[in-house]
């Protein structure tokens, strides 16, 4: 054989190994923004990635056509609101399954059905109940039609455990694990996978002085931990995890379901009151997670070791009309721009990058905080957010409206409207309600009280 030819077999191997290690990663594709590029100039973006997979949360026609003929393999997803009218009318599954998915198949490369998201994490026991039904009425449909490389899955979050630690005390939670049941059951008879959206970054920012940031980081070197029921030895948050999910499947007769990644990732940046939430943390995350995930041979967990664990980064884009928490409107690789947030290569080629910019959040900060008006608010919609938040907010708003009250002036709607966030964001806080008010509101360590005026604030 020529030194030509064995370069050549040399070259296509690689082509081959790199081919199939960035089949392993994939890509959340959110839309909740206005001002994100094109459903064309997004998929341009993913091929210049190298993306494998992609998972969207709907079945945007635009999408679904842009990307036939590519060898990015699709995850499309049912709505929450529909699972219960496709348990009950399997006919209303069936013509799902025609309108959004064998329209488009086989020239987009739909390879999974997400039946709802995070179902078991909201309570709607009607939901529950009949999540396997309405999963069972489409994969029989997609069966039907004698194709086999569809399958069928749901997206369930960590909070589907009542215990994670340590790993091997991994446990679902009482009440869903009578439905849970029959989910294995499915998975397994289908050869499907438990899809897990799975996100250390949370139970790090609630517990940072417990929990290291380098372990969280994939960075932790010598600093491991090992359960005391099973003696597998740790080096990172995310493996933990994983393998409480393991155990709590173990636990009901099912340990071998594989798992798969649909969701997880680190913010790029956040509110004042979440720490380590930036650029240079995602980065460290992301990169070291797709090193991970596309080694050769597979690492796996240590419960269950050279398994090969098909993974979907969030997200795509940072998407600036999602409720809640800074973090939630940056998770992204890209910003709406369409330019990367920071350097990665999807592939795991890559490993050597130029220097991020050094954190400073990473400790939780520790002080008085207040929600107020920000400083890019589009003024015009003060009015209707006020009147909604002071017919529900009974007395609060009297302050600020009445005149002779303490906080009435200056009589400024910026002001105003200040002071009415500050304290529905102090009383909610605690119940969920974020200083983001549609995107009117931010919060500061700068103390906006004046004269006989105390805005109400929140002290973490």
């Amino acid at each position: 054989m020529s030194v030509f030819a064995v370069i050549l077999i040399l070259y296509c191997l690689l082509i081959v190994s790199s081919a199939l290690k960035s089949g392993r990663i994939g890509i959340n594709y959110g839309k909740q923004g206005n001002n994100l590029p094109t459903p064309y100039q997004t998929i341009e973006t993913l091929k210049q990635l190298k993306v494998g997979m992609v998972k969207l949360y709907d079945t945007d026609p635009e999408v679904l056509k842009v990307l036939a003929g590519t060898s990015i393999h699709v995850s499309v997803m049912v709505p929450n609101e529909q699972i219960v009218d496709f348990a009950l009318n399997e006919s209303l599954a069936i013509k799902w399954v025609h309108d959004h998915v064998l329209s488009y198949y086989p020239r987009t490369m739909i390879r999974f059905i997400m039946v709802g998201n995070e179902v078991y994490s909201d309570h709607k026991p009607d939901q529950w109940d009949n999540l396997v039904l309405a999963m069972t009425h489409i994969r029989n449909t997609v069966k039907a039609h004698d194709i086999h490389n569809i399958k069928v899955g749901t997206p369930l979050a960590m909070d589907i455990l009542s215990a994670t630690f340590p790993p091997s005390n991994g446990k679902f939670r009482v009440d869903s694990v009578t439905t849970m049941v029959p989910l294995l059951q499915l998975l397994r008879k289908s050869g499907s996978f438990f899809f897990l959206n799975v996100y250390p970054y949370f139970p790090w920012a609630r517990n940072t002085t417990q929990i290291s940031l380098k372990f969280t980081l994939f960075k932790g070197g010598n600093l491991t931990y090992t359960d005391p029921g099973t003696g597998y030895r740790y080096t990172n948050l995310l493996d933990q995890m994983l393998d409480s999910v393991y155990s709590a499947m173990t636990k009901l007769g099912f340990s071998d379901i594989p798992i798969a990644i649909s969701e997880t990732g680190w913010p790029n940046q956040g509110d004042l009151d979440q720490p380590g939430a930036n650029v240079y943390n995602a980065a460290t995350y992301n990169r070291n997670l797709v090193q991970k995930i596309t080694a050769e041979p597979p690492l796996g967990t240590p419960a269950r070791p050279g398994t090969i664990i098909p993974t979907y980064l969030f997200s795509l884009y940072n998407e600036n009309l999602k409720d809640g928490p800074g973090t939630e409107r940056h998770w992204g690789l890209f910003n709406a721009s369409g330019l990367p947030v920071y350097p990665i290569d999807l592939t795991g080629a890559q490993t050597e990058f130029g220097p991020l910019p050094k954190p400073n959040n990473n400790e939780t900060y520790k002080g008085e905080l207040w929600c107020v008006v920000h400083n890019a608010a589009n003024v015009t919609q003060l009015g209707p957010m006020l009147s909604g938040l002071c017919s529900r907010f009974n007395g609060t708003c009297e302050a600020v409206i009445v005149p002779g009250k303490d906080c009435y002036e200056p009589v400024s709607m910026i002001s105003h409207a200040s002071y009415i966030f500050s304290a529905y964001w102090a009383k909610y806080r605690n119940k969920g309600t974020a200083c983001f008010f549609n995107g009117l509101a931010t919060l500061t360590t700068n103390d906006p009280s004046h004269g006989t005026c105390k805005f109400p604030s929140v002290t973490v």
